[in-house]
């Protein structure tokens, strides 16, 4: 197992170091040059220019550039303007000259909040509604479940975003209209305010969730070695949840750790209506003011998240299938 996992890791430090230097060549060598960005729009002081290509470190040979980015991560830099930028650096903002990383440790909370609450919810409603959908294959409760699934998956949460809020927290005064956490300060008031956006969240997750998982279940019900223990005399629910139900776990492992690691990328739009201050409307911001420094850094967040996620799920499969250790 550890052998697997150590494969595993290896392999998604490779991919992020690959992800790193393609981020790096397309941010900071292909486009324009990024010193006439940090120096403004319409800047034709080409001394100013010349400066601030030095205090970046862009006069400096492209590897060299880039290896000093990957060890200032780890290690911290010293940039040739003097600032010191402590690990993890990801460099400093066009927009305000600070450090990239305390605006990125501001953000992330409510984005890691949002993902975790979200999850939570779209997992347990879509794959619990998909396995009674399939148990009662056929019946009332699958056609009206189906139904829901599909007008849920149809919606958009820019839509029924504001609805919710009309009526749940507006009208009703059940929830609050969501907020920033503070778990530090308030957890009761943070937990509370983030119900909300995480169920509105969920709607199109869970809708695709019980969709997939009552076709994986059914397909699985109809396997050669689910007729088999049920001729061996096995209740037809032990063999749902025994054998089924661990049929199918794989692939609906496969499909939340997408999920997720792109929730924890930041959910944007989910973000923007309801005023939340994730690391989705952070990166929309960078990309309004042309700050590439901090949009690389949310981006290799964005794709170290995924990556990372994926191995924990490379991870949860050797479980289910000590099979997959062997390959």
């Amino acid at each position: 197992m550890l052998r697997f996992l150590a494969r595993r890791a290896l392999g998604a430090a490779v991919i992020i170091l690959a992800i790193s230097l393609i981020t790096y060549l397309l941010f900071f060598v292909l486009p324009t040059d990024p010193a006439q960005l940090a120096c403004g729009k319409n800047c034709s002081n080409t001394q100013l220019v010349a400066q601030i290509h030095h205090n970046m470190g862009l006069d400096l040979p492209v590897y060299q550039q880039y290896w000093d980015y990957i060890r200032g991560i780890f290690v911290g830099r010293s940039m040739p303007s003097g600032q010191s930028c402590p690990a993890p650096c990801f460099g400093f903002s066009f927009a305000n000259d600070q450090p990239i990383w305390p605006l990125i440790q501001n953000r992330y909370p409510t984005t890691l909040s949002l993902a975790i609450g979200g999850s939570a919810a779209f997992l347990l409603i879509g794959v619990g509604l998909g396995m009674l959908s399939a148990w009662q294959q056929g019946k009332t409760f699958d056609r009206v479940a189906s139904s829901v699934s599909l007008v849920g998956n149809s919606v958009q949460i820019y839509f029924i975003g504001p609805l919710a809020i009309a009526l749940f927290a507006d009208k009703l005064g059940w929830l609050p209209h969501g907020s920033d956490p503070t778990w530090s300060s308030d957890p009761i008031g943070s937990l509370t305010n983030m119900i909300l956006p995480c169920l509105v969240m969920s709607v199109i997750f869970w809708s695709n969730y019980s969709r997939q998982t009552r076709s994986l279940m059914i397909e699985q019900l109809s396997e050669d070695h689910i007729r088999t223990a049920r001729a061996k005399g096995m209740s037809s629910r032990y063999v749902f949840y025994r054998y089924a139900l661990r049929g199918a776990a794989a692939s609906i492992i496969t499909i939340f750790g997408i999920d997720l690691g792109t929730v924890l990328g930041g959910a944007i739009i989910t973000e923007a209506t309801f005023g939340l201050h994730g690391l989705g409307m952070l990166a929309v911001n960078a990309v309004g003011s042309l700050d590439l420094p901090l949009e690389m850094a949310v981006m290799l967040i964005s794709a170290s998240s995924i990556v990372i996620v994926n191995v924990i799920v490379d991870a949860c499969y050797a479980v289910i299938d000590p099979r997959v250790r062997l390959a």
